[in-house]
């Protein structure tokens, strides 16, 4: 047997993505904006979301249309070419920017905003994901 998530987690979040599947409209949202974000259950070490909803933050890259890139944040505090710390929001403290985490997502998975990025910093997070690929 493999290391991996509850049976019950997978049958939850499966419900959960049926639900996401069926709602509408999406929310509008624009790039530099962090928002809650229903990520799931994923496989291996690809970042999950925590929680009922099985979300975490993360910072919207590029948009198209209702697709977006998106790279997931976290609060543990992480150094290297795949992580870039930064602040949104002074009363929540660092959080990072996952980098090697990047990727597609559509808008229905979108839950709350919850701030924006400096403009200063966007342009740091997206060099840094230039150099990276």
């Amino acid at each position: 047997m493999t290391d991996g998530p509850p049976p019950s987690d997978l049958d939850a979040w499966n419900a959960r993505q049926q639900a996401l599947q069926n709602s509408t409209p999406p929310p509008y949202f624009k790039e530099r904006e962090v928002w809650w974000c229903a990520l799931g259950v994923n496989v291996g070490h690809e970042e999950d979301g925590k929680g009922q909803d099985f979300s975490r933050p993360v910072l919207i890259v590029r948009k198209f249309g209702t697709l977006f890139y998106a790279v997931p944040l976290s609060t543990t505090t992480r150094r290297g070419p795949f992580y870039h710390p930064f602040t949104y929001k002074p009363e929540r403290g660092e959080s990072v920017a996952l980098l090697s985490h990047m990727r597609a997502l559509d808008s229905r998975r979108l839950i709350r905003k919850d701030g924006m990025a400096s403009t200063q910093e966007f342009q740091a997070i997206r060099a840094a994901l230039l150099a990276l690929l």
